[in-house]
């Protein structure tokens, strides 16, 4: 068995269901992950799989790599590696980190069953991951291209999340989005992809090109936002971000107050918004 294969089987055996959001289940012949488990999670088939792990599939593209990597839960030196025993460069230094941190992924992956949303952005505001809620409350990102889950793309071009704020709020928001795509553009100054966002945002919206010329710098703060659902009506939530970790990368945690009826709403929203996404309606 090639290096590779041989990392692929011994790290699935090592990631429990249930640290995916998965049920154990019973009768379970491996002590990690099924092969059909990982495939879902990764985002490709299981045949795919199999022939990864029996040395039959060459040459998996960095977009693969990356895939397998955050469905494995990898840490940094384990995603280098990865990438190496494929034939293939690790992503350079000096880009904006993409690769979750497996206490991210965990975070994630934990709140499935709660009336939390949760998701994870990179320093220029894109989003790499999300609990199913999160896909319920502001539609699955899993359908979007990656420019359409850049929250400043989508704010500043008309497509923005079904979030209302106060007069007050909006203008610090909209103030803070540009301010940080400063502030990634700064610790990350050889990452090709910020000036081109910039640019095409720039292009696109004269609100991004004239607040970007004002060369505010700044972050993300908590909020209170009102998320407005089809479902079950508006819902008040407080929306609490973790930054600074490791590779810069914000953590959006989605809350309301305890025993209140937006948290009712928010719990109701997920079993049903879950059912949904687990079986969608036939085209």
């Amino acid at each position: 068995m090639d290096e590779f294969a041989q990392v692929l089987r011994a790290w699935r055996d090592r990631v429990r269901p249930q640290d995916v959001g998965l049920a154990p289940g019973l009768g379970r012949r491996t002590p990690g992950l099924r092969r059909e488990e990982l495939a879902l999670i990764a985002g490709v088939s299981v045949d795919y799989i199999v022939r990864l792990e029996q040395g039959r599939a060459r040459n998996p593209s960095p977009q693969m790599l990356t895939s397998l990597a955050r469905a494995l839960r990898l840490n940094d030196g384990e995603r280098d590696h990865l990438f190496r025993a494929a034939g293939a460069a690790p992503p350079p230094a000096g880009l904006v980190p993409r690769h979750i941190t497996p206490t991210a992924q965990r975070l994630v992956d934990r709140f499935r069953d709660a009336p939390v949303a949760v998701a994870v952005h990179t320093a220029i505001y894109e989003l790499v991951a999300w609990n199913p809620l999160w896909a319920v409350l502001f539609g699955d990102p899993s359908s979007q291209t990656r420019l359409e889950r850049n929250v400043a793309w989508r704010y500043f071009t008309g497509n923005p999340f079904p979030v209302t704020h106060t007069p007050e709020d909006e203008e610090a928001y909209a103030r803070d989005l540009v301010g940080h795509l400063r502030t990634a553009s700064g610790r990350y100054p050889d990452d090709p992809q910020i000036p081109q966002l910039i640019q095409r945002l720039v292009k696109a919206s004269p609100d991004f090109a004239r607040r970007w010329e004002e060369g505010t710098v700044a972050e993300l703060r908590t909020s209170r936002k009102t998320v407005h659902s089809e479902l079950v009506g508006d819902i008040v939530l407080d929306c609490d971000m973790v930054t600074g970790g490791p590779g810069d990368q914000t953590i959006v945690i989605m809350t309301a107050a305890p025993g209140s009826p937006d948290e009712q709403k928010l719990d109701l929203l997920r079993v049903i918004g879950l059912q949904e996404l687990e079986n969608p309606t036939p085209s």
